[in-house]
């Protein structure tokens, strides 16, 4: 990394905490450790972070509230929780506050920072391509709206449509990782969830059959590449 990212780390257990912040400076992150999520709010208010990662079960202020909270100064900023909770309805709640990853614990470090890289790879890219609108060909893709459109005709796709496209977006005419897709969009990339992808692609490539010069193939093994000449 040319430039150290910088990680909220937020974890009431203290040697978790040391030895995940070790971890991530190791990896090249700059982490900066707080025992509670009031510190940890102070500490946010104080930095710029790239990322959040946030225990669940935090003294003085909870890492639901301190998601909430941060989510009201910065509405971009990715936030990953970790927990020890493994009821759905924990985990939902956490995605309803704007959680961009859930990890129960025990996790291995390697998940971890896989799921960061996954993350900011995905930001990163969305900063990069400074566009909420996407040349397809003829077809013209607002990622605001989530309206495809070709002529006189447009698409409203679902939110699930909306993300995988802009992902193939993001990465046209280069492969689109099919695990990175999963956690990105699908959090997990268990059997449904691929199964899950597998029909929105489907679905994509009738939206974008008024286009010839278009197509989303499958690379075996590895993922889908959408071919489109403007990115050429």
């Amino acid at each position: 990394m040319d430039e150290k990212l910088r990680i909220l780390l937020c974890e009431d257990d203290e040697n978790l905490g040391m030895l995940l912040r070790e971890y991530l400076q190791a990896k090249g992150y700059s982490a900066e450790l707080f025992p509670d999520g009031e510190q940890g709010y102070k500490a946010f208010l104080k930095t710029k972070y790239d990322l959040c990662v946030l225990d669940v079960m935090m003294p003085k202020k909870d890492g639901f509230t301190l998601a909430q909270e941060i989510r009201q100064a910065n509405a971009e900023i990715p936030i990953i929780f970790l927990t020890a909770k493994t009821l759905k309805e924990d985990i939902l709640e956490g995605f309803k506050i704007g959680a961009d990853d859930y990890i129960t614990k025990p996790f291995s470090m390697e998940e971890l920072t896989f799921r960061i890289e996954a993350i900011l790879r995905r930001v990163r890219g969305k900063r990069n391509k400074e566009s909420n609108m996407y040349k397809i060909g003829k077809f013209t893709f607002d990622t605001q709206k989530q309206i495809l459109s070709i002529g006189e005709k447009q698409t409203k796709l679902t939110t699930k449509e909306s993300e995988l496209l802009g992902l193939l977006c993001a990465h046209a005419n280069e492969i689109l990782q099919r695990d990175f897709a999963l956690k990105t969009i699908w959090i997990d990339d268990n059997y449904f969830n691929a199964r899950s992808m597998d029909v929105y692609i489907t679905k994509l490539r009738k939206h974008l059959k008024d286009d010839d010069s278009i197509e989303i193939i499958n690379i075996h093994g590895k993922g889908y590449k959408l071919i489109t000449p403007e990115q050429e």
